[in-house]
């Protein structure tokens, strides 16, 4: 990877692209407030377990797909992916989680890169933010392990966050967190790297439930 990708990977990445992946939890805020998750340790359990068995393992799968369809400049079957991921979706806050993020990834996009329109008009209004994503690691040249990597890790962090908000936890032990699963990131995004469309299936049952509950929750921080 150039200098210039590597900055481009950590401008995709980090926390100040203006998505607002900040405001939500992906069921965590259901998790806490049951007791459920309760200190660093139940935190990073369900990272790793997510990581492994998850939703986030298809909806990586296929940001890569999505990252391979640009570059051979298939935008149907591009169009046909993102639609897929909409339909995987096991609730509506996940769905409008995905979706918005998306939309956001986009439309900053038609402002850095404006050869991205034509097929902005194609996706817009429902594209999930794990297509956009692939798509703008495509033009940024991104080589496909690494913005695995990438995505993953700042799914992460992301959900650290959203744990040291809620538990709470002091920013410490978010780093902790974050070290203590490098190697299952590696070892997932290896694992995602090699699967075939026909393997593409989590058992997040339990995040589907959380995120069901989210809005019965008598007070809320977050959006899912």
């Amino acid at each position: 990877m150039s200098s210039k990708q590597l900055l481009y990977l950590l401008q995709l990445t980090s926390p100040t692209l203006p998505v607002g992946a900040y405001s939500y939890s992906e069921g965590l805020e259901t998790l806490v407030t049951q007791q459920i998750i309760i200190h660093k340790e139940t935190l990073q359990n369900w990272l790793i377990q997510s990581l492994k068995y998850g939703s986030i393992r298809v909806e990586s799968a296929v940001m890569l797909r999505a990252y391979d369809y640009f570059i051979n400049n298939e935008l149907e079957s591009l169009i046909k992916w993102n639609q897929w991921l909409s339909a995987t979706r096991e609730t509506q806050e996940l769905r409008n989680q995905s979706w918005q993020m998306g939309q956001s990834l986009l439309k900053l996009f038609n402002e850095l890169q404006p050869e991205i329109k034509p097929i902005s008009i194609k996706l817009y209004p429902n594209c999930n933010y794990a297509v956009v994503f692939g798509i703008a690691g495509a033009i940024w040249n991104i080589s496909r392990q690494e913005l695995l990597l990438g995505y993953l890790q700042s799914w992460s962090s992301n959900l650290v966050n959203a744990g040291l908000r809620l538990i709470p936890l002091g920013q410490t032990d978010g780093q902790k967190i974050l070290i203590y699963i490098q190697d299952t990131l590696i070892q997932v995004s290896q694992e995602i790297l090699e699967l075939k469309d026909e393997d593409l299936r989590g058992w997040g049952w339990g995040l589907s439930l959380a995120s069901m509950q989210h809005e019965t929750l008598y007070t809320r921080l977050f959006r899912s």
